[in-house]
């Protein structure tokens, strides 16, 4: 019997341990921060609580005050926020325009762009605590990232403010982590009147009476064509500006077209993403390169039979219009597609607003090329 029992005291111990152990585990801070099934904001214990665009749930004791940022899109949800730019205290070769981020001019460069490989040493020395990363953009490896990253103590916060499902839950995020919750509103305020001015008067158009849109992505400047389907950042705007994007049902993000398919389609309005144009804040498309690239679409092979081309229904849209400007420049896309609709509508003095409003700056710049 003495015997039994000491075969059996140590193993009881043993499963104490054990229970205690995971007790701790379960209610350790470290634990509740990597947990990927809280799926909302919230203030925990008097902390901050945020889950990004990939469904990780981060949890910070108080606002950090030191953050990286790669991308031009992060920084202005920042502004539109107005949370103070002293925070950043490293930044991408994205911001090279000192008339737009003044305030960023002296900060450290950790990368030469948002796509572009992080500079480790650069990044150190800047000792951020949270680094900014896209979550979903193809050309970012942002798992790679993270596994660098966090082990060194840089929380790695995916988010991307450009695609417009998740663009008001995104600036959510930022507003909780810095407490601009007045701020969200009044911006959310702000996006809800100008959807509902284009709703109002797109709401009653038929399914017929919406043109059709190929919208290709800006690699089809070097290959065959590439085309954004319903996963992409344009196909929701399309649509609320009373249009409709023909390849939304293809797979991916986007993909490659043979030049046959958009024959097939003759769409009406044929949209190409501006990023690798000259044109944006700041940018006049001085070497008409817009010009050149319309030239060239209008050469394609059986191009010449096509309504969007003939009826010189071809735009490109800046890349601004890919980020959380997007709301700011759906009026822009409505008369363009809609033109009938929006005689009295001046699209530019969104953009303009978007920029005085938000930037502290004026509006300067082609933002669109229409052929």
């Amino acid at each position: 019997m003495n015997n039994m029992l000491s075969r059996l005291l140590p193993l009881a111990n043993l499963n104490k341990l054990f229970v205690i152990l995971i007790i701790v585990l379960i209610f350790s801070p470290g634990c509740l921060q990597s947990m990927g099934s809280v799926d909302s904001n919230e203030n925990v214990d008097g902390g901050i609580g945020v889950t990004d665009s990939l469904g990780v749930y981060h949890y910070f004791e108080e606002s950090p005050s030191r953050i990286a940022i790669t991308n031009t899109y992060a920084a202005s949800v920042m502004r539109m926020l107005n949370v103070n730019s002293s925070v950043i205290v490293g930044v991408s070769g994205d911001f090279y325009d000192e008339a737009l981020w003044p305030e960023l001019a002296d900060t450290h460069i950790i990368q030469q762009s948002a796509h572009s490989e992080i500079d480790f040493e650069a990044l150190l020395d800047c000792r951020p605590e949270v680094y900014i990363v896209f979550a979903t953009n193809g050309m970012v490896d942002t798992n790679a990232i993270k596994n660098k990253l966090e082990p060194v103590g840089i929380r790695v916060l995916a988010l991307d403010f450009y695609k417009y499902d998740s663009l008001r839950a995104e600036i959510g995020v930022i507003a909780d982590l810095f407490n601009k919750q007045e701020e969200k509103q009044i911006l959310f305020d702000d996006f809800d009147a100008i959807e509902n001015e284009i709703l109002e008067r797109t709401s009653n158009i038929s399914e017929d009476e919406r043109p059709t849109v190929v919208m290709e992505h800006h690699a089809s400047l070097t290959r065959d064509p590439v085309v954004l389907t319903g996963t992409s950042q344009w196909t929701d705007i399309i649509e609320k500006a009373g249009g409709i994007n023909v390849f939304k049902d293809l797979p991916g993000h986007t993909t490659h077209v043979d030049m046959e398919a958009i024959l097939d389609q003759n769409p009406d309005v044929l949209m190409f993403d501006g990023i690798t144009f000259d044109i944006g804040f700041n940018a006049f498309d001085e070497d008409d390169m817009c010009g050149t690239h319309m030239d060239f679409i209008r050469d394609r092979a059986g191009f010449d039979n096509m309504d969007a081309v003939n009826n010189n229904r071809m735009i490109i849209m800046s890349g601004e219009f890919a980020g959380p400007m997007m709301i700011h420049g759906l009026p822009t896309l409505a008369k363009v597609l809609h033109p009938e609709l929006f005689t009295d509508i001046d699209s530019n003095i969104y953009i303009e607003d978007f920029f005085e409003k938000y930037h502290k700056i004026e509006k300067k710049g082609k933002f669109v090329c229409y052929s």
